[in-house]
C-alpha cells in the first residue's frame, strides 16, 4: 500500500491557514528566513495544535512528513523565496 501524496496547499489546509497560491507564497515571505538552528514547529507564529501537528508528522515519519519538510526548507530559506 503507497502513502497518501500531500501537497503544501493540502498543508496549509490541514493547518487550518488558507490554502491558495498567493497565500501560500505570502506566508512564506512575511516568515522566512527562519533562523537556521530554529525547528519549524518551534517558530512563534504556529499555535499549540499546529506545533504538535508538524512536530508529530516529522518525529513519527507520518504521511505528511515529506510536504511539512518542503515547508521547513521553504521557511529557512532567503526571504520570499518559493519553488514550484
Amino acid at each position: 500500500m503507497e502513502s497518501p501524496v500531500h501537497s503544501l496547499p493540502s498543508l496549509f489546509k490541514q493547518l487550518g491557514l488558507p490554502d491558495d497560491p498567493v497565500s501560500i507564497e505570502k506566508f512564506v515571505a512575511v516568515h522566512s528566513p527562519l533562523k537556521p538552528e530554529l525547528h519549524l514547529a518551534d517558530a512563534f507564529f504556529w499555535t499549540e495544535n499546529q506545533k504538535k501537528f508538524l512536530r508529530n508528522e516529522i518525529l513519527e515519519d507520518a504521511d505528511w512528513a515529506e510536504v511539512v519538510d518542503e515547508l521547513n526548507l521553504l521557511l529557512h530559506s532567503a526571504r520570499g523565496v518559493q519553488k514550484t
